[in-house]
This record gives C-alpha cells, structure tokens and sequence, in this order.
C-alpha cells in the first residue's frame, strides 16, 4: 500500500527515467536547426572535434547531446530517416548499459547508431551484437553508411572470414558480428601461439540486438572449441540397433524398459530394462557372459546405451533437427533456425547420426569454453535491446547487472489480443487454425501463422494446400530466403507460416515493403533519371493502394497455431503486428494434445473442459483458462531460470580459473623474455623435490639422499652429488642442499645453451611454457566435467554439491599449476643440443639399421617392467633369424594396463600418453 502511494507520487523508476532522458532530449532537438544548416563537410567535421573533447577529458555524457544531433542530422542526409525523440531515449538508455525494450517496429537498428558512434570516439571499439551473419552484413552495410559518412571505420565478422580481414575488422571502431562468432573469437584468441594471432582488442562496450534470445535462450548451453577425441564410432551404430527392442514405459512404475519423463527431458531405464539390456548386449556380443552393464570396465556401454535411448525418445527429426547432405543439423528450439556446426555433447550427437543412419563423426574433446554470461560480463560496458524483455527483467538485473528500461512507442500502440482457445483434440485445432486463415484470406487481410516445430509448420502448410489457400514456409530448411519472405508478409492475402518467428530483425510493412523494387530500378543502368523516377512513383502509387486495402481489412492477423515454453516467444510472435500504430490483430489455437498443456496443464484445464460439457469440435474461450497456461508458462520459464543459473555457478568455478590461465597466456605471447619466469619455476619445482626427501625439521637419518639422488636424474636430468655434500659439510640441512642443486642445475642449463642465439632459447621456452599449459588446461576442463556430472551425488552424503565442486576444483587447479611447473622444468632440463651435422649423421645411421634389420619386432619393455616387482625384471633376448617367421602366440606377463590409466612407469600422464603412445 506504501509502495503505491510512493509511486503515484513520485513515479515509478521508469518514470524517473524517462524524465531524466527527455531533458536531454530538448537540448538535442533544440541543437537540430543549427545542424541543420552545416555542410556535409562542416557536419562530418563534427567527428574529429568530438573526438578531441574526449581525449583532452571530457566526458561521453558531456558531449552526448551534440553526438547524437551529429548522428541524427548524418541519418536524415543519408537514409532519409530522422530519429524519433523516443529513439534518442533509447539510445541514451544503451550508452548509460540499460537494456531498452522498443516495440517491434520501433527502428531498433537505427536506435543502435546513437550509442555506437558516441561510444566509438573514444577509440577502444564498439561491438553491436546481432542474432545471425544475415542481420550482422545488412546492419553493416545499411547503418554503416552513417557511421562512414561521419568518418568511422565499420566492420563485419562472420564465420569462414580470411583471418587478415577479421583482424582489420576488430580494429574499426564499430564491429557487427554474431554472438557466436564474437565469443569463439574470444576462445581462440586464448588458444593462439603468436600475438599476430589474435583477432580481438580488449571488450569495451557491447550493444546486443535481441538481447533477450542471446542472453536468455541461448544461455543454457555453453560455447565449446572442440577436437577431436578417440574413435568410438561403431559401438554407437550396434548399440542404435538394440534400441528399437527395448520397450519404453507407458506409465512411471509401469511394465517397461525406460520411462520418459518429458516434464525434465530426461530417460531412466527401469530395472526390468537393464536385464533386458544385458541381454540385448550378450547376444550382440558387446557384452561377456555373466557380465554386468554396471562393472567399471564397462562404463562406456552404459554411456553409449543412455544416449541412444535418449536420441530415440526425446529428439525428433524436424523438430529437434534436419537431416542435410548426409548431416544431423540442430535446429534452434527457438528461433528455429539451423545451427550449422553445432553438435550436441556426450555423444547425444553420434547417437542421432545412427539413429538416421548418417555418417557419423567421432566424439570430442574439450579445447575451451565459455558460457555467454561469463562472455559478456567481460565487457566494461553492457547494453542491449529488444521487444520483449520485461518478463526477464529479474533475470537480466541478478545475472547481468542490466536494468531494463521500458521505452514508450512512437504512435500508439492498437493491437487487438483475443483470448486463447483450447480444443480437446489436435485435429480440431488446426480444423479451427484453416478456417481462420480462410476467413482472413477471403477479406484480403494477411496473415503470419506462428509454430514451436518445423514438423508443424510443414503439417500446417499440408492442411492449407488442401483447402487451395497459397502460402509461404520459413523455417530452417528456408532459412536462406527469410528476410524475403518476411519483408512481403504484409501484402494482400499472403499468408506465411513461420517457425518461432524467424526472421526476427525484419520489418513486415502493411502493404508489403516496396524498397527491394525501388532499390532494383535505381541501380538499373539500362533506364535514365527520369525513367527511374516515373518507375519508383508507380510502386510507391501501387504500395499506398495496398497499404490501404491492408489498413481495412484489419491489418496483420497473428495466429498462434500453440503455446511456446516463454510467454516472451509469444510476445514476440503477437508483436510482429501492429507496428508504429497500424492495425492488427492475434489469437492462439491450444489443443490438450500440445505438449506444453500436456506437460503443465492438461490434467486441470481437462476437468473444467469435463465439468462444462463442451461437445466435441467446439472450443473453450475464457480468461481462467488463459490465466492456466500462462502460470503453466511461468513454471517453465523458472525452471529455465534454474537450469541457467546453475550452469552459471558451476561455470563461475571455472571462469575464475580460466581468467588465471588466459591473463597468463596473454603475459607470455606478450613476454620477449621468459628466462625469470622460468627460473623462478625451476627453483620452486626443484626446491619442492628437496623437501619430499629431506622434509623440514626432521632429522638426518630421515633423508632420502639416494632416492633424491635419482630422483633428480631421472626426473630433471640434474646431477647432485648430494651423499658427498652431506658428508662433506655436516651443517648442510634440507634447504642449504635445495640452494647447492638449484644452483647446479641453473649452470647446467645456462652451460647448455651457451652457444645458442638468446632470443632462439628465448623462443623456445616462451613455445614450451605455452604448450605444457594449453595441454593441461585441456585435460583440466575434461577432468572438471567428470566432477560435475557425478557431484549431485555428493547430496546423499549430506554436502552441499556447488561447495564440493568448488572445493575440490581449486584442489584440481592447484595439482594442474604443479603439473606445468613440473613440466616445463623436466622438458627444459631434458632438451639436447645438437649441431645440424650432428642430426643429419644420426639420421643417416638409423636409415642404414632400418635398411639392414628387417622383420623385427620391437618392444618398449618402460611400463611392462615397471608393473613387476623391483629386481624381478625379465629381459626378453631376441629371438634367432630362423625363428622369426613363426607367429608365436603373444602371452602377456603382466597385468593389463588400460589406456587411460595413469602409466606405471610413474610420469603421472596417462598410459595412452605415455608408454601407451609407443605401443
């Protein structure tokens, strides 16, 4: 009750702030008649002067008003668009790092100019964030004009670019790009070995266009560089076969093999099904008799088995993805787009690629990643906008630190929204969807008919060729076309089926968009002026007749053909009428046949259904029911909420080490000389390998002067005679021996490169370091993805799993820091020196051995030995030359040993990367 009387007083925070920006509005448009009678060299002077005030310490705010008149006067000379003062209000709201939901309609495109210039004149770099490569190159192009008008440099990113190109592009002060391809640049700037490598400056200042679907909906999966991992492929198509005989449970504790639970998108096998499957797996021979799917060694099968039955029951082809050119492609759940090059992770993929029989790549292994929360929140500076943020504020403000702004529109908005209705069957839905497209059709009015799935969409438009109605498909398999398609959706009787409104960035105008024709007839060197002025006056004379047969007819209809998971998605598709107040109108069709009623709300809405007595063919129309779906709504999108948020806690573990890593990687591309760091490393591992064998405060008869003796031979090829130093001096304890062998080695090193060019050794060490922390860091990111997957279990045990995982992933960190410095210093110690004569001469002789021995066989005994017992080590002699032609049986003396297994001859590597290498 406070609250209200607090805001009918003062305001609402909103309020406040548009307040605030309109002041600033007055002292724009009052600078507009003085603009307005400079030259365009006066004008695009305004630029470097600007510039100027900055560097010699103004401020953004202080030079606002007369950047953005600079902007808007640029815009009317240019595109012959003059920015609304509620786009001057947007644009403030962005350079300030709000978020600035605009009305679909509302020129967003042109609102981004404001911020973009005004935040370039500080020379750092602008990046305007875009959904796809299309919106990136037309946004570059159109809007750029502007910004090249007035004297800055634009560039464009998109995939496949010529690495020259994307560098010079990173360097213009205004950057268009996808989100995808500004976060993997991030990646792969901290995976390069040079500094010319790298693309991107520092993140200054980011304006993100649909916002809510880069920061929202596509935050749930993170930004993975992967490479290739171990062949595996085949299990994954003998496994797809046995799927199909395993029998899914039509109810949770009923008779079956799984159940699919739709509610959290998972499968659980019941008991019942993991017999079966065993079974299944002994007669296919993936499995030894009396074996159990659940004994370690068999791991892998239980992996391979839960994603084939995943890629069978929960992802189907035309919804969750297209089969193209012998390829699984993801489609974008949604904007119903193709993701090219995505895959999804822990063989999910493979397993659809058997499932529809293509070929199949090998599984993968983790090189970098990063969520785009913990992207973008490395911007100094945020922004972004959209039509539909409000019902994500709270998420935007706890996760981002982004406010949302609501900004008014330009002309009022007069959409008719009509209640939802709801049909028992999904037959009579669409029966009821085809009749309303007639009607529309048959009064001239268009019509965009929204769907979640392509399989949908591809129904729907089956129905309408039925009836003789024409239309347009855009969906991912039509990707290519959409900003076609939608540009004509608003001419008389066109109706255009769309998957989640794809095509977003794309005005539909009332009439249809005669611009594409106008464009055709200026650039038309066949025709002269007054030609090509007689052909634009005929179009804009034929737009004005059907923008006026449109108008009367009632605009654009929306048709919902069912509810999204977000009320935003919705939002989105109703907001593509009625732009800068024209006419329009919306209605959703709902069936208890749809899955998010049949998930959510089905069982509810069912019993009201049941207690009216609605015959069959008629629909329920009221606000309760309305009212249902959209709480159905909300539960869903707080789930979704959840799923993000605590992807973004387990990754902010991560992220904070990853920031370690790639500020250390960027020190040593940036270092010409690493000789410190390296000997400070050196010291440190060497010291350390002393106090394991002479530990502090313990007496002498404690020390492992021979252990350490080898140790430091084998391990860092340093020879200390460290028995005849003890024995020679009585006073020497642990760290004065540390000291004396840090000293020795250091000389050994220097020694060894005495006449080596320094910045060659220099060189070297720099490639060494980077090497040893690329590897483990890799290894690192595959180890912190085992823990998270098994720490939920850690809940049984009464711990609290996210305070587990950061505990024992700093532990990982801090073994991964002493696995490097171990590293670098054995392989340093290690390297020899050796002159080009010298390598060419032991090439020479190990050609002539290969020349002369023919049909040996050779053995590397390291790990084989080093699992006997020490001094019960057998040494195989070579057979006589008669004998070797006899295939004798290989009887193996050892125990086996696993390929990924630490490797016995105690490196700490793995076997496969070890010894197993040589094998």
């Amino acid at each position: 009750m406070l609250q209200t009387a607090l805001k009918a007083l003062f305001g609402s925070r909103n309020d406040r702030l548009l307040k605030t920006y309109r002041k600033r509005v007055e002292q724009i448009n009052a600078l507009e008649p003085e603009f307005q009678k400079l030259t365009d060299e006066q004008l695009q002077a305004k630029t470097p002067e600007l510039k100027k005030r900055v560097a010699d310490g103004a401020t953004l705010d202080d030079i606002l008003p007369e950047a953005f008149a600079t902007v808007r006067e640029a815009g009317k000379r240019i595109l012959g668009m003059r920015h609304f003062d509620v786009q001057l209000v947007g644009g403030m709201a962005l350079h300030e790092g709000k978020i600035a939901e605009m009305r679909t309609g509302e020129g967003k495109t042109l609102v981004a100019t404001l911020p973009s210039y005004l935040n370039a004149l500080t020379g750092k770099g602008v990046h305007v964030v875009t959904v796809n490569d299309y919106l990136a190159k037309r946004d570059a192009e159109w809007m750029g004009r502007i910004h090249r008008f007035l004297g800055m440099s634009v560039g464009v990113v998109i995939p496949q670019m010529d690495a020259q190109d994307k560098q010079a592009a990173y360097q213009s002060d205004i950057t268009y790009g996808t989100n995808n391809e500004f976060g993997f640049d991030y990646l792969r700037d901290n995976m390069a070995t040079q500094v010319g490598e790298r693309f991107q400056r520092g993140l200054n200042f980011a304006i993100v266009d649909e916002v809510d679907s880069i920061l929202i909906d596509e935050a749930r999966t993170p930004l993975i560089i992967s490479g290739q991992a171990e062949d595996s492929t085949e299990l994954y198509r003998r496994i797809n076969v046995l799927i199909p005989k395993l029998k899914p449970q039509p109810e949770e504790k009923a008779p079956g093999d799984y159940w699919v639970d739709l509610k959290q998108h998972s499968v659980t096998l019941s008991e019942e099904g993991h017999e079966h499957a065993e079974q299944l797996m002994n007669e296919a021979g993936l499995l030894p008799e009396g074996a159990s799917l659940y004994d370690p060694a068999n791991i892998i099968l239980m992996h391979h088995l839960y994603a084939g039955v995943r890629a069978h029951s929960l992802y189907h082809r035309d919804q969750h993805y297209v089969v193209q050119d012998d390829e699984v492609v993801i489609v974008d759940e949604f904007t119903g787009r193709m993701m090219q090059g995505r895959r999804w992770s822990e063989g999910l993929h493979q397993a659809v690629e058997a499932k529809e029989g293509t070929s199949i790549k090998n599984e993968s292994q983790t090189l970098a990643s990063i969520t785009f929360q913990n992207y973008f929140r490395l911007y100094k500076k945020l922004s972004g906008m959209t039509g539909t943020a409000d019902t994500e504020a709270f998420e935007f403000s706890h996760i981002y630190n982004l406010e949302t702004v609501l900004i008014p529109t330009h002309r009022k908005m007069v959409r008719k929204d009509s209640n939802d209705q709801v049909f028992i069957t999904a037959k009579e839905k669409y029966a009821a969807i085809i009749t309303d497209v007639k009607d529309c059709y048959a009064r001239g009015q268009p019509v965009l008919l929204g769907t979640t799935s392509i399989e949908n969409s591809e129904l729907i438009a089956t129905l309408l060729e039925k009836e003789g109605l024409p239309h347009q498909v855009l969906n991912a398999k039509q990707h290519a076309r959409e900003a076609d398609i939608v540009t004509q959706a608003g001419r008389p009787k066109m109706v255009t089926i769309a998957t989640n409104m794809a095509g977003r960035g794309t005005d539909i105008v009332l009439g249809g968009n005669p611009d594409p024709e106008i464009q055709l007839i200026k650039t038309d060197e066949a025709l002269n002026d007054s030609e090509k002025d007689a052909k634009v006056a005929a179009v804009r004379a034929n737009w004005d007749r059907l923008h006026a047969e449109v108008v009367a007819a009632g605009g654009l209809h929306i048709v919902g053909s069912e509810r999204h998971e977000s009320r935003r998605i919705d939002n989105q598709l109703r907001g593509r009428a009625a732009r800068q107040g024209d006419p329009g109108s919306s209605r959703f069709y709902l069936s208890f046949e749809d899955p998010l009623l049949k998930i959510f709300a089905g069982e509810k809405l069912k019993a009201v259904m049941g207690a009216l007595k609605i015959p069959e063919g008629e629909a329920i129309e009221a606000k309760i029911v309305t009212r249902s779906i959209e709480n159905a709504q909300r539960k869903v999108e707080a789930r979704n909420f959840d799923i993000r948020k605590q992807l973004l806690e387990y990754d902010d573990v991560a992220s904070d080490q990853r920031k370690v890593i790639y500020a250390q990687r960027n020190e040593l591309l940036e270092s010409q000389d690493i000789s410190q760091t390296i000997a400070s490393i050196r010291s440190g591992v060497l010291g350390d390998t002393v106090v394991e064998h002479m530990p502090a405060d313990s007496v002498e008869e404690q020390w492992d002067i021979a252990g350490l003796e080898r140790k430091l031979e084998s391990d860092f090829y340093t020879k200390a005679p460290v028995a005849d130093w003890v024995k020679a001096d009585e006073t020497l304890d642990g760290p004065k021996v540390a000291e004396r062998v840090i000293e020795a080695s250091a000389k050994a090193y220097a020694d060894k490169f005495t006449n080596i060019d320094a910045e060659v050794v220099h060189h070297y060490e720099r490639a060494v370091m980077l090497q040893s922390i690329d590897t483990h860091w890799r290894e690192h990111l595959a180890a912190l993805d085992y823990l998270r997957q098994g720490i939920h279990l850690r809940g049984y045990a009464q711990k609290q799993p996210k305070q587990e995982y950061k505990r024992e992933a700093f532990e990982l960190f801090g073994a991964m820091l002493d696995s490097i410095k171990r590293d670098v210093t054995r392989h340093l110690m290690g390297v020899q020196i050796r002159s080009q004569e010298q390598v060419e001469e032991a090439e020479r002789r190990a050609e002539e051995a290969s020349r002369v021995v023919k049909n040996v066989q050779y053995n590397h005994p390291g790990a084989e030995t080093a699992l006997a017992d020490e001094g019960d080590v057998a040494i195989a002699e070579a057979p006589p030359p008669q004998a070797m032609g006899d295939a004798a049986p290989f009887v193996r003396s050892t125990n086996k040993v696993g390929r990924n297994d630490p490797c016995p001859c105690g490196s700490g590597k793995k076997y496969k990367q070890c010894h197993g290498k040589l094998g």
